[in-house]
């Protein structure tokens, strides 16, 4: 019922949808404040810093989910999460889910939303 451009720009400052390395469009859970992102580990390699809304104002609550889409870790410090408790997880998670992708360097490899990335 808003009157036009309203609706572009409520969409443009909250949207429905992220989009993440992998190329998946992933929906924000606004039933919380920070809105919650739950998305895959491996669909955010290569992915320095939170996701943020609302021009850039609000970060996001991610819920990094293993490949069985459980819960691993809580977080709005996408960095920190990648420097300190990364190695931690992927030890973890590398002996229940050892055919998939688990790189030392996060930030510089290839986010995928399959078991591995294209091509390995």
């Amino acid at each position: 019922l808003l009157p036009w451009p309203l609706p572009q720009k409520l969409d443009e400052l909250a949207p429905h949808h992220i989009s993440v390395p992998s190329g998946s469009s992933i929906r924000l859970d606004y039933s919380e404040q920070p809105p919650i992102l739950a998305v895959r580990l491996q669909e955010l390699f290569g992915l320095a810093e939170t996701p943020r809304i609302a021009g850039g104002r609000q970060v996001v609550k991610l819920h990094l989910l293993s490949p069985a889409r459980r819960p691993v870790q809580v977080t709005q410090d996408l960095a920190s999460f990648w420097r300190s408790t990364y190695a931690e997880v992927k030890k973890d998670l590398k002996g229940r889910y050892p055919k998939h992708y688990w790189p030392d360097d996060p930030l510089v490899a290839e986010a995928t939303a399959r078991a591995k990335p294209r091509g390995t």
